[in-house]
């Protein structure tokens, strides 16, 4: 009775071997991790990376903008060209907007529908079929940097866009309908404080 007991024990035992080494081995499902859509590349003929660049001849990134381009002088815009732009630009567009002005910003130029074969504004100049918007001098066109107080940074932004014209657009909504369709920027500061 014993031995036919224990035939029974080591059968049931075979048994439960061969269950589990025959069970297929539970591994985790992995969690996959979106992949992140790549940005855009702007790059040369040969290849290179590039980046869309705004300069001017005038002054220098983050240095003095010249007394002759402010209200101090004879307050006319500074000369400016740009580069690289993004592939499918349509047209241009160029705010120039003090960061720093006693009610948080003060916009002294607004330009759009600047042609895609456009690569530079002269001094003083306003690039045929351009247009202007109204400023916060109340002007349509450019306004010199005038703080009342201390130093302030002049943030000059050139837009390219995906369309040719922008339709309905005036002082405030200008950005709205910039951002809808740009397709990169470029930006360029100037700084000054009054003598």
């Amino acid at each position: 009775m014993k031995y036919a007991a224990a035939g029974l024990v080591a059968v049931a035992g075979l048994a439960a071997g061969a269950y589990y080494a025959t069970r297929p081995t539970e591994t985790p499902t992995p969690t996959k991790t979106p992949t992140p859509t790549p940005k855009p590349v702007v790059t040369t003929p040969s290849g290179a990376p590039s980046v869309f660049i705004l300069k001017s001849d005038d002054f220098e990134d983050e240095e003095e903008i010249p007394p002759r381009f402010t209200c101090d002088g004879e307050n006319v815009s500074p000369q400016l060209s740009w580069k690289n732009m993004p592939e499918g630009t349509k047209s241009f567009a160029l705010s120039v907007i003090d960061v720093d002005a006693p009610g948080g910003t003060f916009v002294h130029w607004l330009i759009y529908d600047i042609p895609s074969d456009v690569r530079e504004i002269e001094e003083g100049g306003l690039p045929t079929g351009a247009k202007q918007l109204e400023n916060d001098f109340g002007k349509k066109s450019y306004g010199g940097p005038c703080p009342p107080s201390g130093k302030h940074r002049y943030i000059f932004t050139l837009y390219a866009l995906d369309i040719e014209h922008l339709e309905d657009v005036d002082r405030k909504n200008f950005l709205e309908r910039i951002e809808k369709h740009s397709i990169g920027k470029a930006e360029l500061t100037g700084l000054y404080a009054r003598r």
